[in-house]
């Protein structure tokens, strides 16, 4: 039970039970100044209900506050400022961790799924920073759903369908070199696809010509299929590297093809249940407050929509989730809930177990990254630079380190990781190489480096955990434990909110909180308080190395 649940707890009865622990819970607040206590608790709330001025309802409720977690209560301008006994809370934080360890922050493994659709790009185009946000948001979510108790399948919902299809088979015919592309698959594939927009924008017969091409893919032509598979096994190969460097894995790789022969089904279904419109020739499912969903083409072609449907009914027969996450950009809002809607009017009850994470864009001087108009940042190329980067500081200030190249790794993805994770996921990123290669102040590498400098005076010290009494390590610490105290709801609230950054901050003000006390205190000073002083910082290591690998950031032991 969290420290906050049990002082709200004590409130409430002292305030007769008036007031739910929960409503307590919800109106504690953090005092901005330490001499204004480590709680507070306003009465203006209640002030109304009880017919007393707040003042008074704060003085009244200061002498009922009595518990072994309080150590002293003050009061002032309605506010009743409960200062916590810190021995006792120190004890008890740095107790669990150092006995749950890794496991600190988790709760009890459910029975229930949750599904994570995230990454999913497009076969045939390259792995840009564009499709980094995905990348990272969803893996760091199934690790904090993990963590919350839930199994997570992770989907990489890949882009191998659709007229974009047609649009590459159309300009290899026209334009393209078996041996250039077998060499480079990726680079030349998108070569020819930048060059079928530049001429279709002269040209619009391209555009039908590729239409065609995509409608014969569809019905099966051998040809076509044949330049399909080899698209697409060439760009997954090149793909799986930057999983690998970033550490990323998948249970399916299950894109929009493999719906292709379970859309039919779907169709028959919104006929059945008098929900299909013809529109011009088109197809549509109407919806309320917002444009129709369009399920089939003129040209009975299959669109986004209708694998989407497909996609959603059988992974909701295959895994039972009880929740399903969709990790993509905010700029699919709108495809998202006529999606839900969709499925709603259906009649499917497990559709409102659905939820759409979107997030902001990642730009380049103000502006979207577009593949078809070749203004891409490879996410490659990025990561060789901040591998690059992290390897000439290692050099410059620990040339005997062993494992350069291994730790060089760990910074470099830690530092592109983290640059994205540390925002607000709804903030569109304005994209700063320099910015993400500057291992100084709000870093992934400085929170490494934390941690690192933590295993290094471990290992000093000759740590062992054992019996240990925490009150000599010095009332500086008070802030880290509240912070170590805090973590499991930091977990949680990532989790409820769908949103990582809420760890990445954390981390940071941990590791802040740590340097600086650091920087104040002898930790290895050869008498009574090392052992105590060495168990606190063991403590803090492990709440850090936990919080970067919720993030999916490597955690090197020597920087």
């Amino acid at each position: 039970m969290s420290l906050s649940h049990q002082i709200a707890s004590v409130i409430s009865n002292a305030l007769e039970n008036d007031w739910t622990v929960e409503q307590v819970e919800q109106l504690l607040e953090k005092p901005k100044q330490k001499e204004l206590g480590d709680i507070a608790f306003p009465c203006f709330t209640l002030a109304k209900k009880m017919r007393k001025a707040p003042q008074q309802i704060a003085l009244e409720l200061s002498k009922k506050l009595e518990d072994k977690l309080i150590a002293s209560v003050q009061v002032a301008s309605g506010y009743v400022n409960i200062f916590l006994d810190q021995a006792l809370i120190t004890n008890q934080v740095l107790r669990a961790i150092t006995t749950d360890q890794q496991e600190y922050g988790g709760k009890n493994k459910k029975h229930e799924k949750i599904v994570i659709d995230f990454s999913s790009p497009n076969i045939a185009k390259p792995f840009s920073m564009g499709h980094l946000r995905s990348t990272v948001i969803g893996n760091s979510l199934a690790n904090i759903a993990e963590k919350n108790g839930y199994k997570a399948v992770r989907i990489n919902h890949l882009g191998d369908w659709g007229t974009q299809f047609g649009k590459l088979i159309v300009a290899y015919k026209l334009w393209g070199n078996k041996e250039k592309i077998l060499a480079a698959p990726i680079e030349e594939l998108l070569k020819i696809y930048v060059h079928f927009h530049e001429m279709a924008e002269k040209d619009d017969s391209l555009n039908e010509q590729a239409r065609a091409a995509f409608k014969s893919l569809e019905e099966g032509d051998e040809e076509a299929l044949s330049l399909w598979k080899w698209f697409k096994e060439a760009s997954l190969k090149e793909f799986q590297l930057i999983y690998e460097l970033l550490d990323v894995h998948f249970d399916s790789y299950a894109g929009e093809a493999f719906y292709n022969d379970k859309m039919t089904t779907v169709v028959d279904d919104l006929k059945e249940k008098g929900l299909l419109i013809e529109s011009h020739g088109a197809y549509v499912v109407e919806l309320e407050d917002m444009p129709p969903s369009l399920i089939t083409k003129k040209d009975g072609a299959t669109l986004y929509a209708t694998r989407d449907l497909s996609a959603a009914m059988y992974r909701h027969q295959t895994y039972q989730a009880s929740r399903t996450f969709y990790v993509v950009g905010n700029e699919q809002t709108l495809h998202f809930k006529q999606l839900f809607s969709v499925l709603q009017k259906m009649g499917f009850e497990w559709s409102k177990q659905l939820e759409h994470v979107p997030f902001g864009m990642m730009l380049k001087d103000g502006k979207k990254m577009s593949t078809r108009k070749g203004k891409v940042i490879l996410l490659a190329d990025v990561i060789a630079d901040a591998i690059k980067t992290a390897k000439h500081n290692i050099n410059e200030k620990n040339p005997t380190l062993e494992n350069k190249e291994e730790v060089a790794t760990q910074v470099g993805v830690g530092a592109v990781i983290f640059n994205d994770l540390k925002n607000d996921r709804m903030n569109d990123i304005e994209f700063s190489l320099e910015q993400m290669l500057n291992f100084e102040g709000e870093t992934g590498p400085y929170v490494q480096y934390t941690y690192a400098r933590i295993c290094s005076l471990l290992q000093k010290g000759n740590f062992e955990a054992e019996a240990f009494s925490f009150s000599s390590i010095g009332g500086e610490a008070w802030t880290i434990i509240q912070l170590l105290e805090d973590f499991p709801r930091v977990v949680e609230k990532a989790f409820e909110h769908a949103d990582p950054s809420q760890i990445a901050k954390f981390s940071l003000l941990l590791a802040r909180q740590f340097n600086k006390y650091y920087a104040n205190t002898k930790i290895l000073a050869d008498d009574e308080t090392t052992s105590s002083k060495l168990t606190f910082a063991f403590t803090v290591s492990v709440v850090l190395k936990e919080s970067l690998r919720l993030l999916g950031i490597p955690v090197p032991e020597k920087m």
